[in-house]
């Protein structure tokens, strides 16, 4: 019987359950060089004291306040609204200018919102998460892991996904990526947070493919979010929203090198402070196909039709298509 519970592995590259990573200072300021490491390590220790009372509060309450947090970094976090603002104007050239203000402003709100819920996912009671974490599905996820079949979990940039992570993690003995952070206070922090339930498997970068497929094979679901721009290392160039975007393989690599079915897992933040949704989708047919590029595309496709049904928790903040194709101009 496999063990399984909670990874997030690189393919031949992958990207590391540490998102979305946007620290509320790089909406305002860059690092200063002259910063001491002793002014940082107070800095974040004061944040952490500010964010750890907040998990006490009821979740409707908390919602609002990061509803008017997302507001005022809308207003003040210049770099990440305009990255925001290309990127819809990009994937919704329909809409107009006003609406795609209004879509950005969305947000913003949304994502506030996921880093002062952050405080629940490190400090609150399992029996807290459970009432506010809801997994649709898990039985398809179930019946796959008891078969013994290595598992992937595809799970786009959502702005809720690290309560998907969560959630998955309170029910499996799962496999996940993870950078250190550069501030040792939050590294700290974040990795207890990512093992607080079950035998997590977090691998480093350094680790390879070999090690995730190895743990995926052993029983473990591989929590893997490949939808970011990782520069064009194992990366090929497949639309995404019409526009032609830079897409590590990996989904289509890793599935066949492990024998591992994917399936999408996705995590929707609900309105008023109601809590989270985790959807489980059904195993993928067909794939892996022969053709790397083709099942990328088709990756793109799928987490495109996904963003649609919810524009606004899409993780807009992100350079998603800073690699170009060579001989044209660059977006940001």
């Amino acid at each position: 019987m496999p063990t399984g519970r909670y990874i997030t592995a690189q393919p031949p590259s992958a990207h590391d359950y540490t998102c979305p990573h946007i620290h509320l200072k790089s909406l305002f300021l860059t690092h200063s060089p002259t910063q001491t490491s002793m002014f940082k390590r107070q800095l974040s220790q004061l944040a952490i004291a500010v964010l750890w009372p907040l998990h006490l509060l009821p979740l409707p309450v908390l919602a609002a306040l990061g509803q008017g947090l997302g507001f005022v970094l809308f207003y003040f976090g210049k770099r990440r609204r305009n990255i925001a603002l290309i990127n819809l104007g990009l994937c919704f050239p329909e809409l107009d200018k006003a609406e795609q203000h209004r879509l950005a402003k969305a947000h913003f709100k949304l994502l506030a919102r996921s880093l002062l819920e952050r405080s629940l996912l490190w400090w609150s009671n399992e029996k807290r998460l459970a009432r506010l974490i809801r997994v649709e599905g898990e039985e398809k996820l179930r019946a796959l892991h008891q078969s013994g079949t290595p598992i992937i979990l595809l799970a786009p940039h959502f702005v809720g996904l690290d309560a998907g992570g969560i959630g998955i993690a309170m029910r499996f003995d799962s496999l996940s990526i993870y950078s250190t952070q550069k501030n040792p206070v939050f590294d700290r922090l974040i990795l207890r947070g990512r093992k607080r339930f079950g035998d997590q498997l977090l691998l480093s970068r350094q680790d390879g493919a070999r090690s995730s497929i190895k743990a995926m094979r052993a029983g473990r679901p591989f929590y893997y979010l490949p939808d970011m721009d990782f520069g064009s290392r194992d990366s090929v160039f497949v639309p995404f929203f019409g526009v032609q975007t830079a897409t590590i393989t990996g989904l289509s690599r890793l599935s066949r090198a492990a024998g591992a079915v994917v399936i999408s897992c996705i995590t929707r933040i609900l309105p008023d402070g109601q809590g989270y949704v985790v959807e489980i989708g059904d195993p993928w047919k067909n794939f892996p196909s022969t053709d790397v590029k083709a099942d990328t595309q088709r990756m793109n496709a799928f987490i495109e039709n996904a963003v649609r049904n919810m524009p606004e928790q899409y993780y807009w903040v992100h350079r998603r298509f800073k690699t170009r194709p060579e001989g044209t101009p660059r977006i940001y």
